[in-house]
């Protein structure tokens, strides 16, 4: 599935599936099916979706988080769980209990889901999938980073470069959750060296200086006013100069999330005050907008529309 596609003439639109028609097809039959009980027909769809993607664990990713994002206002993910056998219910169940765990702040059974994580973990033992569930359940829990280190080496063993569990790690380390800004630098200083420049996680650095950035601003007065500046300094200028000058290249980005990765150099070119230098990646885009990190501004179809028309 190509990344490069011309602007249509609907204009931008958030798509959560990015460039994955197939998955958008059945994350819009899955919102649209409310809070009534699936059938079988919906189920076969999401284990065809699942099964389709193969061994690829990237793709699998992407296409388990927008799906549980999708089913998480029905009771989908615990009839199918209860309907079928396998590991993928028990994961799907418990990465929707996450979903609902973080618009909530907390989870009414976290044990429960961390259960199911264990238990898919046992029928399906070389998936990294029940461990970047865990991950994430521990991370909302606060659990302590030794436990959180040990999953992540657990998902690693399996995909080295797992974008969904890098990006946990990283936002549990950050100053708002159980981190610091060093710990954060440390992490992303790892993944860096170790990372190929292609791979799943080549944005988690991009995403490390956006929060750092909106951080800055977020304490208003001078320091807000000064934001900017975080752009100019050594280690973020070099990382939006090395991804300006591959990642809009076609071909160079391939794993699932392409397009969040894209919109997310348009985002940090744009605050960078790069916005010329940005219309090769808005290209590159097309129209399928990502809520984050346009909504950090605004509405993001709104912000992504104006950066556009500025940059191209």
């Amino acid at each position: 599935m190509s990344i490069f596609r011309r602007l249509r003439a609907s204009g931008p639109r958030v798509r959560p599936e990015l460039d994955d028609v197939q998955l958008g097809r059945v994350r819009r039959q899955l919102g649209s099916a409310g809070r009534l009980a699936p059938d079988d027909i919906q189920i076969d769809q999401v284990e065809r979706l699942l099964l389709e993607a193969g061994r690829d664990p990237d793709r699998r990713a992407h296409r388990f988080a927008v799906l549980a994002e999708a089913a998480a206002p029905s009771a989908f993910s615990r009839s199918w769980r209860l309907r079928r056998r396998g590991a993928d219910p028990m994961v799907f169940e418990g990465w929707v209990e996450l979903v609902r765990g973080r618009a909530a702040g907390r989870m009414d059974d976290a044990r429960a889901a961390a259960d199911h994580c264990y238990r898919a973990a046992e029928v399906a033992p070389g998936d990294p999938m029940p461990w970047v569930v865990l991950l994430g359940i521990l991370r909302l829990m606060r659990a302590e980073p030794r436990q959180l280190y040990a999953v992540l080496a657990e998902v690693t063993s399996r995909d080295p470069w797992n974008r969904e569990a890098s990006l946990q790690m990283l936002r549990y380390l950050s100053p708002e959750e159980c981190g610091s800004r060093s710990s954060q630098l440390d992490f992303v200083e790892t993944l860096r060296a170790s990372a190929p420049p292609a791979s799943p996680v080549a944005g988690v650095e991009l995403v490390a200086l956006v929060d750092e950035h909106d951080r800055t601003a977020a304490k208003g007065g001078v320091e807000a006013l000064l934001a900017r500046r975080l752009w100019t300094h050594s280690r973020a200028a070099g990382a939006l100069d090395a991804a300006l000058a591959a990642w809009p290249r076609q071909g160079h980005l391939r794993h699932a999330t392409a397009l969040a990765d894209l919109n997310l150099l348009a985002y940090a070119l744009v605050q960078a005050g790069r916005v010329r230098e940005a219309g090769a990646v808005f290209e590159a885009i097309g129209d399928t907008v990502t809520e984050w990190p346009w909504s950090l501004d605004g509405d993001p179809i709104e912000r992504f529309t104006y950066w556009q028309a500025k940059a191209l």
